[in-house]
This record gives C-alpha cells, sequence and structure tokens, in this order.
C-alpha cells in the first residue's frame, strides 16, 4: 500500500491561497502603476509647453520680428534653410501626446500687420496661449497645463485649463515650481 504523504504536488486550498496573495499583491500595486503613468503624461505634457515656449522665441527671434507663431501648425514650418522651431509630434493644430490634448492660440485681436519674415504665408501674432489638457481627466491626467509669451507653465487641477481667451491662464491657475 503507497504512502499518502509522499505524493508530490498542491492541493487545491493551496493554490487557492496562492491565487488569493497574487491578488491582494496586484490590488496593491496597479493604482500605483496608474499613478505613475498619469506622471508620465503631465511630464510629457509640460516638456511639450516648453517646447512650444523654446519654439516661440526662437521663432520671434529669427524671423518673427518680435512677433509669435499663431498655431501649432505655423510653428512647425522650417524657413527656407533651417529646421522646424518644433518637433513633428507637436506639428498637427490641436495634437493628441501621452493622454494630453496640446493647443496653441493666438490671443485675441492681436494680429501683426507684417506678413511672416519667413514663410509671408500668415500673419504673426503679439501673444500666444498654450494649453495642455488631458484626453480624460482622472484616467490619462490630474492637471491642465498653460503658458503665455511669459514663459512659465501654470497648472490647475481642473479640466480645462483655459478661461475666455482675453484672460487665458485662470487666476487660480499655480506656477509650476
Amino acid at each position: 500500500m503507497r504512502n499518502r504523504k509522499s505524493a508530490r504536488g498542491f492541493t487545491l486550498i493551496e493554490l487557492l491561497i496562492a491565487v488569493a496573495i497574487i491578488g491582494v499583491i496586484a490590488s496593491i500595486a496597479v493604482p500605483g502603476m496608474l499613478r505613475a503613468r498619469m506622471s508620465g503624461n503631465e511630464a510629457a505634457a509640460i516638456g511639450s509647453l516648453r517646447a512650444i515656449n523654446s519654439g516661440q522665441a526662437a521663432f520671434s527671434a529669427s524671423c518673427g520680428n518680435g512677433f509669435y507663431a499663431d498655431k501649432l501648425s505655423n510653428l512647425a514650418k522650417a524657413p527656407a534653410g533651417a529646421t522646424s522651431f518644433i518637433s513633428p509630434d507637436l506639428a498637427a493644430d490641436t495634437s493628441a501626446k501621452e493622454g494630453y490634448e496640446v493647443n496653441l492660440k493666438a490671443a485675441a485681436t492681436t494680429s501683426a500687420s507684417a506678413a511672416d519674415a519667413c514663410t509671408g504665408a500668415w500673419k504673426p501674432t503679439r501673444a500666444y496661449y498654450a494649453s495642455a489638457i488631458p484626453v480624460t481627466f482622472n484616467s490619462t491626467g490630474t492637471r491642465s497645463f498653460a503658458t503665455d509669451v511669459r514663459g512659465t507653465i501654470f497648472f490647475t487641477s481642473t479640466a480645462t485649463a483655459a478661461a475666455p481667451i482675453s484672460d487665458p491662464i485662470a487666476s487660480t491657475a499655480v506656477p509650476i515650481q
């Protein structure tokens, strides 16, 4: 007669306990991973706004005659013999990047009278406003970001960074440190 204690393997109870432990560990880890992904999305949004500010400064200094591009597609146009002022992933007027929608707009009624020195095809503006808003608030990000000609990036903990375009950065917005 065989001794049952020498049989190898796991019992059903032992397997259920192992699965339960794995479930508890996963339930603890998943929210942390989602928060880490949102932090990465927010860092990418901030980086996009910094790239826009840098591109606008380069455009203004090189061929904008002190004026700025009025939209992302114009900022992405390269002058003759040079490279674009922003990367191709921001070249669409409304660019979706890492869970954020990135926009650039001219401030209201601030178009310059002179044509753009780079292409001559559009009129630059005296002021601009750029924003990065989560595509799905509380899923792709928990903060909205905005910047303007001052170059400071502000954030709010709401689903929109924009107030009326006459005062595009809300009074409750906080500058990023």
